[in-house]
This record gives structure tokens, sequence and C-alpha cells, in this order.
């Protein structure tokens, strides 16, 4: 009788410790899951603030470039239709190196996920 109740105790023992196990897995992957998700929305929020801060000072020195241009050129509309061509120019670029702009986010943002 004695072999089955070391036996049951093992076997309640080995239960406890697996439900031990998944709990703290659990807990784990959900503590990762929200850092994750911190993370991610930090990194969207900074994104926008900077880029918006980024986007107005360009459009400040774009106007002011196309009026340069324009008085250089001694036709306004010429100086803005430069801009616009820089810009077409930048465009295109961006569009020819895309996949490699691809591979360069991923593999940064692999990297801060992945510790």
């Amino acid at each position: 009788m004695s072999v089955f109740k070391s036996l049951n105790n093992s076997s309640d023992n080995g239960f406890n410790q697996g439900k031990k196990y998944v709990d703290a897995s659990y807990k784990y992957y959900k503590l990762k899951a929200f850092y994750a998700l911190t993370f991610s929305l930090s990194i969207i929020v900074k994104l926008l603030i900077i880029g918006g801060f980024v986007a107005t000072g360009i459009l400040f020195a774009s106007i002011a470039l196309a009026i340069f241009l324009g008085n250089c050129l001694e036709s306004i509309a010429l100086g803005y239709l430069s801009v616009a061509g820089i810009y077409v120019l930048l465009g295109v670029l961006v569009f020819f190196f895309r996949k490699n702009i691809n591979k360069m986010i991923i593999s940064k943002i692999a990297d801060k996920f992945s510790n």
C-alpha cells in the first residue's frame, strides 16, 4: 500500500511542478508581450513627434530654397519647379532602393525584439 501512496505523492508533486512551470511561462510571455507592445507604441509616438518637426522644417526649407532658386533663375515658378524636381528625383531613388531600406528597418527592429 505504501508503494501506491508514494507513487500517488510523486505524481501529485510532478503535476504541481508542471502547473507552476506553466503558470510561470504564462506570466513570462504575458510580460514579454507587454514589453513588445509598449516598445512598439513608444517607437510610433517618437516617430510621429520627430517626423512632424522634421516635416515642418523640410517644408519651410523647401519654400526658402524655391524662393532662392526663383530669384537666381529670375522666375519664382522655375524655382518651385526645380524644388519639385528634386523631390521627384528623391522619390525615384527611394523607390529603387526600397528593398534595401526594408531590410535595414526589419533587421534593426528584429534586433530590438529579440532581446
